[in-house]
Parts: C-alpha cells; structure tokens; sequence
C-alpha cells in the first residue's frame, strides 16, 4: 500500500512540475501564455491531481503538506519521509525532461524573489498558510472528491495569480527543488524551502485550534486520517 501511494505522489508531483514550470518555460519562450495562464496551469494541474490520486494516497504533492499533516495527526508521521521522497524525486525527473525538451530556459522555472528575499519570504509564509488552511478545512469537514479538488486547486491558483510575479508563489519546497537542482540555481532557495514549511504548520496548528476553541467535534474517519488530504 505504501508503494502505490509513493509512486502516486511521485507520478502527481511530476505532472505538477512538469506542466507548471513547464508554462513558465514555455511562456518564455513565446510570451503567450501570461502570469494569469501560468496561474491558472498549476491550479488546474492541482485540482485534476487530487481527483485523479486523492483516493490513492491524499495527493499531497508537497512535502510541507505532508509534514504539517503529520505533526497534527492527520497523517501517519511513519510515512513522511517516503511520501517527502517520492515528492522530490517526482520533481526533479520533471525537471530533467524539461531540460532536455527545452533547455535551460528561464532556469526551468526556479522560483526567485523579484525583489527582497525579506518579501517574498513573508509572502511565501502567507501563500503555504492560505492554502494549508484550505486542505485543512477540506479534511475536517470530510469533503467530497470533487468539492476538494475544486477548493484547493482555485486556492492554488488564486495564490498564483497575485504572488506569483513578485516570490514564484512555490508553496511547495519540492516544486521549488526540483528545478533548483536541475538548472544549478541555488541563491535564496531557503527561502522556499522554510516559508512553506512554516506558513503550512501554523495554519494547520490555528485551524484545528479554533475548531476546539469552538467546541466543534468534526469525525475524521481513519482512513482519511492515514492518506492526509482527502
């Protein structure tokens, strides 16, 4: 079981990758397909991911998804690590074939601050925070497939529309790691790397936190639970 669900997210994180920086590179290539249409590839890609994978292994696609899951129990902690793997090796492989269909056009899409790495740190924060909170209500009230893919794929989006042009709107450190690595960009990849991972944990802490300050008791059957987003 834990195979298939690996090999889901490697083949999920891939398809993200690859058509989400592949837009990037492509769109430097002809200028035709925008920042709104490079925004709307990776919430798309995201929404069709989670319907395609989320009954197979929660269609994380993102290491600091999975690590905020785990730490707040909605995700077996004994499986972080190769979900994680599977991530980042899905990413990099995407990054590979785009650098032998392309070329090392605009750094195979490495994310980069515009400006100050100060800036695009914090907003980098917010973005992971916005859309952690998204999958968190999505876990909580036990959506179902259709309404979840929607929901967090128009968040991704909607983070990638605004955020994008200034910190890359990664969210997501494997997204970021991936053509990183690939294309040898190095400078400021902390950033994507911290920023998600803490942005996704407060708002996974926060959300669960006002539900029990509310006294709110949402059942979670278990195997939601142990598959973490849907």
């Amino acid at each position: 079981m834990l195979r298939k669900c690996c090999a889901a997210e490697c083949i999920g994180t891939f398809m993200l990758v690859f058509a989400g920086t592949g837009a990037i590179i492509i769109n430097a290539l002809t200028g035709e397909i925008t920042s709104m249409g490079i925004a709307l590839t990776f919430g798309f890609t995201v929404a069709i991911l989670i319907y395609c994978l989320g009954n197979v292994s929660g269609a994380h696609l993102n290491p600091a998804v999975t690590v905020a899951l785990a730490l707040t129990g909605k995700f077996e902690p004994k499986k972080t690590l190769p979900y994680i793997a599977s991530q980042l090796f899905g990413s990099i492989l995407a990054s590979i074939t785009l650098l032998f269909l392309f070329g090392k056009v605009s750094n195979l899409g490495a994310t980069q601050p515009r400006y100050g790495w100060q800036q695009s740190f914090v907003l980098e924060f917010i973005l992971t925070f916005f859309l952690m909170f998204v999958i968190m209500a999505v876990i909580m009230h036990k959506h179902g497939i259709g309404m979840s893919a929607a929901a967090i794929g128009a968040a991704v989006g909607l983070d990638a529309m605004f955020g994008g042009p200034i910190s890359g709107a990664s969210m997501n450190p494997a997204r970021s790691l991936g053509p990183a690595l690939v294309s040898a960009t190095f400078t400021n990849q902390w950033i994507y790397l911290i920023a998600p991972l803490g942005g996704a944990i407060l708002a996974a802490f926060l959300y669960r936190l006002l539900f029990k300050e509310n006294n709110i008791e949402l059942s979670v059957e278990k195997e939601i639970s142990s598959k973490g987003v849907l």
